[in-house]
């Protein structure tokens, strides 16, 4: 395999990729613009960092051994909040400094820790915190300067803070007391909780529409509120007044999703387009009903905020090319130090008809012709989808000779809502399916050999992956799941809460209220019959997929001698440490070398 020097010696373009310094939008203080807040992993683990623009200062403000991504400034620019869990746990308090540097406070008294469900600061040091346990639920708090938090809001079912107006008199909220975690309703209220008004497109019609909160107008006693619907059978914006109740449907004419936010004077809507994996910005002026494009390459839009000066900043990227922070009014604004990652190879889109409509996918392959072996790389979620956006994972099988194709498939967004909410009560088996037509099309088309196929995925697709090998034991000649759900029942009585809540409404109720539906869809069901050999990982931390639910699945590949590695780490969710995730793709790369004959690591 080609080598290139690096950072350090001669390093392989798939670890350089992974090393490369990166940093994520900047997040600016809405009182004082030049004091920014972004996320950077150039010291090897990706942490919060202050920018002070007028002077061009930077400073890392964060350093933990596992790393820091939840931070927000307050409106005046002074302080800096970030989340302080426990070696990646997700759960913790709210600490602060102050922007220039000093020492670290909790932000709050008061408080027990909890999972964090939402926070928005005012202008006169009000602070509205959402918070979730396993004993009560989603709780709200107002907390108000050189006061004990008071709390608003309680309810078993998840729920968390979308918005506080800018003159700090309204807060907007998403709640799914109605008991659906994939939609929710809004309520606005005042700081002593007492309601303003609702929004609930879950009542009234055979089938149950969400809404999510996208902002208040950033204007002293306007109360439009900017709200996401699905009322066309996709997520649009509209602008809901919430004091007289009327609503502002900006029926915009473009296919796919589409979100929005406020510009910084309330004048005009910054709208971000997403349609079959890729992603455009426009301006939206809500006087005139003008819509105008704002020039992005094509790729990938995965942030954008647009400045008081009318400029525009976004992070963008594409499957070939790393991701960079742009704006409207410069070609790179934060621009990290260090060497840059190497490109990949672009992505080819393939629509493929499969037993619920025509699935998407995205295919890289190496240079030659096939079939290569294949990895199919399966997005988290499932109410995620993949992009044309750099993902240095795919790359690193690309670079060692694998094609790599990843499927939309029913669960995923940005195809409609009737395709994200396929999922219900078939949970894994019906997303299966759909991978399931993919992969014959990608055998059938001389793409994939179909001696050496891999199903790999992390989070919810580490669980599709567990559930691929069981129950479809000849298709696979290899399986890598990251962090998965492995055994559904123990992993539903173990997670933080609001997956809790999410399981009920995609299996239609607790494990002992649907016994038949957590079997159908748990990967321990199917254990006996997983042939290929298998590798998972796992952090030993993690609330989301619990450690001793993938120990159950584990037990049951020993007790059979079942062909397996499990690699544990001391995290969460995933891991926040560059060489940790080099680490894991490694284990994975060697690990398909010695079962399919194919590249591993060594000197590549």
């Amino acid at each position: 395999m080609t080598e290139i020097t690096g950072m350090t010696g001669t390093t392989p373009r798939w670890e350089q990729r992974f090393r490369a310094p990166r940093v994520g939008l900047p997040d600016w203080a809405e009182d004082a613009p030049d004091r920014s807040l972004f996320v950077s992993n150039a010291t090897g683990t990706f942490e919060l960092y202050a920018w002070d623009r007028a002077s061009g200062t930077q400073r890392q403000a964060t350093d933990r051994p596992n790393g820091t991504t939840d931070g927000v400034l307050t409106p005046d620019g002074e302080w800096i909040w970030w989340f302080r869990d426990s070696d990646g746990d997700e759960f913790g308090i709210w600490m602060r400094q102050p922007f220039h540097g000093g020492d670290d406070e909790p932000a709050v008294a008061g408080l027990e820790p909890s999972y964090p469900a939402g926070l928005a600061l005012g202008r006169d040091g009000t602070a509205v915190i959402g918070r979730s346990t396993d004993e009560d639920g989603t709780t709200v708090h107002v907390v108000r300067p050189g006061q004990a938090p008071a709390e608003i809001y309680r309810h078993r079912e998840s729920a968390g803070v979308g918005d506080l107006s800018h003159d700090g008199t309204l807060i907007a909220l998403e709640h799914t007391e109605h008991g659906d975690a994939m939609h929710s309703a809004l309520r606005v209220v005042r700081l002593d909780g007492s309601v303003v008004a609702e929004l609930d497109d879950t009542k009234g019609g055979t089938e149950e529409l969400g809404l999510e909160v996208l902002g208040f107008a950033p204007v002293d006693g306007d109360t439009r509120l900017l709200v996401g619907h699905q009322r066309r059978g996709r997520w649009e914006p509209m602008v809901w007044d919430v004091a007289s109740g009327e609503e502002t449907d900006l029926a915009l004419d473009l296919p796919g999703d589409v979100s929005a936010e406020w510009y910084p004077d309330g004048s005009a809507l910054l709208i971000a387009h997403s349609f079959e994996a890729r992603s455009e910005l426009w301006r939206y002026e809500p006087a005139t009903g003008e819509l105008t494009q704002v020039e992005t390459p094509a790729g990938t839009v995965s942030g954008a905020t647009a400045r008081p000066d009318g400029a525009v900043e976004y992070l963008w990227s594409s499957a070939a090319l790393p991701p960079e922070v742009r704006s409207t009014s410069a070609p790179v604004v934060l621009d990290p130090p260090g060497a840059k990652a190497p490109g990949s190879v672009p992505v080819k889109d393939v629509w493929v008809e499969g037993p619920g409509g025509r699935i998407h996918a995205l295919v890289q392959k190496p240079e030659g012709s096939g079939p290569f072996p294949t990895v199919f790389d399966i997005h988290g979620g499932p109410t995620w989808h993949d992009s044309d956006a750099f993902a240095s994972g795919p790359a690193a099988w690309v670079d060692h000779g694998y094609a790599v194709v990843r499927v939309n498939y029913r669960g995923s967004t940005g195809y409609g809502r009737a395709w994200t909410d396929a999922l219900k009560h078939r949970v894994g088996l019906i997303e299966l399916e759909d991978i399931a037509a993919v992969r014959e099309w990608a055998v059938a088309s001389g793409l994939a050999d179909p001696a050496k196929l891999v199903l790999s995925g992390g989070s919810w697709g580490g669980y599709l992956t567990l559930l691929g090998l069981g129950t479809q034991p000849d298709a696979w000649a290899l399986g890598l799941a990251a962090v998965p759900v492995a055994d559904y029942v123990t992993a539903y009585h173990d997670e933080m809460e609001a997956l809790k809540a999410m399981d009920r409404t995609l299996l239609g109720g607790t494990p002992e209220e649907v016994p038949e539906r957590f079997e159908a869809s748990s990967p321990l069901t199917y254990v006996d019959q997983v042939r290929a050999p298998v590798h998972i990982s796992a952090g030993v931390n993690d609330p989301r997929c619990p450690i001793r639910q993938i120990e159950n699945y584990v037990d049951r590949l020993v007790a059979r001698g079942a062909v397996h590695e499990v690699y544990r780490y001391d995290a969460g969710h995933g891991s926040l440490v560059v060489e940790e995730r080099i680490k894991q793709v490694r284990l994975e790369l060697d690990f398909a070398a010695r079962h399919l004959g194919t590249p591993g690591t060594a000197g590549s």
